[in-house]
């Protein structure tokens, strides 16, 4: 048969952002799109079969602890199929804001509420010291990188991020930690463990860096 007759058929990398109704994650997915351009197939869904087949998973999350934890909850069998995918696959999944919130046991947003457990901590309020530091955080910090991490490749050391969040996470083991920022104190801004990536900041809110962060995800 001739060579003319054949088309060479590339399968992309399937990267699916989940959208549970969380809040408005354009900027999400604009950001993802921008860097993957037309290299990576980029899904917006809560499609468990999509999520199934993926080959990564970004996992955002605005509003209150809670509510995004409630949120995932009502699309039916979605936690079960975010375990499967980060847990028992190990597949490379990124949570951002909340979305590395609900990686923890348990957060006091609002009231005590589980999270997805699989890094062992807490989600808690920050302290602002009696009003010395104001909440929400929002604005930009500088971050310390604290240690190796696959999605901070090319990042500087004292990068700064968009943060907005009142409340931090507080992992049990400190070896996951791979960033701090300090207001008020130094508070988790990035987690490794294994294939489990997240960030307290927002990365497609942080110009050229957080794209970066975002890059460095996709092709992992």
């Amino acid at each position: 048969m001739d060579d003319s007759n054949y088309r060479l058929i590339i399968k992309l990398m399937n990267v699916t952002i989940v959208d549970y109704n969380s809040g408005n994650i354009s900027s999400v997915i604009n950001s993802f799109k921008e860097v993957a351009k037309d290299k990576v197939n980029i899904e917006v869904t809560a499609n468990l079969n999509k999520i199934k087949s993926s080959d990564k998973v970004v996992l955002p999350g605005q509003g209150s602890f809670k509510s995004c934890i409630d949120a995932l909850k009502t699309i039916n069998g979605l936690v079960d199929t975010l375990n499967e995918f980060a847990i028992n696959n190990k597949k490379p999944l990124l949570g951002i804001c909340v979305g590395l919130q609900m990686f923890a046991d348990i957060g006091y947003e609002e009231s005590e509420t589980n999270g997805l457990g699989w890094i062992a901590g807490k989600v808690s309020k920050i302290n602002n010291q009696e009003g010395k530091y104001k909440l929400p955080h929002i604005g930009w910090n500088e971050i310390k990188v604290v240690k190796s991490s696959k999605i901070f490749k090319g990042i500087e050391n004292k990068a700064h991020m968009y943060f907005v969040h009142s409340y931090e996470f507080i992992p049990k083991d400190k070896n996951v930690i791979s960033a701090t920022t300090d207001y008020s104190s130094k508070i988790v801004c990035s987690v490794e463990k294994e294939n489990i990536f997240g960030t307290q900041f927002h990365p497609e809110k942080s110009d050229k860096m957080g794209l970066k962060i975002i890059d460095n995800f996709i092709n992992l």
